[in-house]
């Protein structure tokens, strides 16, 4: 289940945690999504269990479920052979989707001050309070806190009233989040996320929608920045890659 801060109680800490050392599924999961993330398998490599579990010291069986869920992710994909490969991120697209998520999400304020519809404290303030928690304990660096973010980003804008644009919103983060994972591998950028959604909701709820759509302009587009840097870095890596053996079966 997605974890989600807005409905996580405040005393819980962070939900965010590395697997347990005797988990191997778990462990073979976090394992080989950071290895694609980092750019060290070529996108010709084909991701054989057998090649892998000697690779991680594990048996084929969690990795072949890690593999499941990395397809699940978007961070491989299982061509007409049969075997799994690493996706190549489309950066081309990427810019696209999130200038749609922007104007989505921008929206949502947007409305409001046309209206003067108040958007909803009764989703603000518990997403307030469980961000203020995290502030407070952060997680350390993961790809699953794209979970939290988006999280974060979905019920801002539910709480404008158009639940609509936040179904619409969810869809474009599907599509975008294998690459987004990338933004949340440092601490920094956990801890400035965290920093700038408490800026951003506690401006709507003090009803300073102006000033609460600049931050959140500038939230996405330095989000969308460190993303593409990163990916982009990700991806030179791969086709360095390509001339070395690939260990294909």
């Amino acid at each position: 289940m997605t974890p989600t801060p807005s409905t996580r109680p405040a005393s819980t800490g962070p939900a965010i945690t590395r697997p347990a050392t005797g988990n191997l599924r778990d462990h073979a999961y976090v394992a080989l999504r950071s290895r694609l993330m980092s750019g060290e398998f070529s996108f010709r490599d084909r991701l054989t269990e057998e090649r892998l579990a000697a690779l991680l010291g594990v048996s084929r069986t969690p990795i072949r479920e890690a593999l499941t869920r990395l397809a699940g992710d978007g961070l491989v994909e299982k061509r007409p052979d049969g075997g799994y490969y690493p996706a190549e991120p489309d950066l081309g697209g990427l810019r696209d989707l999130y200038e749609i998520r922007v104007t989505l999400e921008l929206r949502g304020l947007v409305r409001a001050v046309e209206t003067g519809t108040v958007h909803d404290p009764a989703l603000l303030e518990p997403l307030r309070d469980s961000w203020r928690a995290l502030r407070e304990d952060p997680p350390p660096p993961d790809p699953d806190f794209v979970a939290f973010d988006e999280d974060f980003h979905i019920t801002l804008s539910r709480a404008s009233g158009n639940g609509e644009l936040a179904n619409l919103l969810d869809s474009v983060n599907a599509r975008i989040r294998p690459v987004r994972m990338h933004d949340f591998v440092t601490a920094d950028r956990v801890h400035l996320t965290i920093s700038q959604h408490l800026d951003i909701v506690e401006k709507v709820l003090t009803g300073d929608l102006e000033s609460s759509i600049v931050a959140l302009r500038r939230h996405v587009g330095e989000s969308m920045d460190v993303v593409e840097k990163r990916a982009a870095r990700a991806i030179t890596q791969m086709a360095l890659r390509r001339g070395r053996p690939s260990g294909r079966s």
